[in-house]
């Protein structure tokens, strides 16, 4: 069994790194987001991503790729095998999330968060993203520390170079 939780801010590179990361232990990928939104960037009502992510961290094996709703984080925590927390600096973040807006604009982005055609509305995005920093994160720090203290496996990656490390190296043993 390998249930892997990959959690940190919008635009940190949290399913650059799930993707292969998934593929390599050969467990399922599901990015939260695509049950989260619906198209044009619409809350799912939240019964319907409740029971989606109760039916998805009730399996054996996963790696579920996305931060979702506040109060679904400390189930998932829990039922997790290992976290991944993708915990870069807000600049870091704010700049690879424009990286990703410029990529939606010129039609040249890969993979869409939620399968979205659409760009998400780039002030609502980074409000967003200065909020999950400022009331999100230090729960999730600590509750990860709980985890880890529980004996999870815990990987922090804090930078492009750590998470680039991690992939190449410590990916197919579970740490760096």
């Amino acid at each position: 069994m390998s249930r892997i939780v990959v959690i940190g801010n919008s635009g940190g590179g949290k399913s650059t790194l799930a993707r292969p990361l998934a593929a390599r232990r050969g467990v399922p990928y599901v990015e939260i987001d695509a049950f989260l939104w619906r198209p044009g960037w619409q809350w799912a009502p939240i019964a319907e991503y409740e029971a989606e992510h109760a039916r998805l961290i009730s399996l054996d094996d996963w790696l579920l790729d996305g931060i979702g709703s506040f109060e679904s984080i400390p189930t998932r925590l829990n039922r997790a095998t290992e976290i991944i927390l993708i915990d870069l600096p807000l600049w870091m973040h704010f700049w690879l999330a424009a990286e990703r807006q410029i990529a939606y604009a010129t039609g040249k982005i890969e993979h869409p968060p939620a399968g979205e055609p659409t760009m998400p509305p780039t002030k609502g995005l980074f409000e967003n993203m200065a909020r999950i920093d400022r009331e999100w994160m230090p729960n999730i720090r600590r509750r990860i520390d709980a985890e880890e203290a529980r004996g999870k496996i815990v990987v922090r990656l804090a930078s492009l170079e750590a998470m680039d490390e991690f992939l190449h190296r410590g990916a197919a043993r579970g740490a760096v």
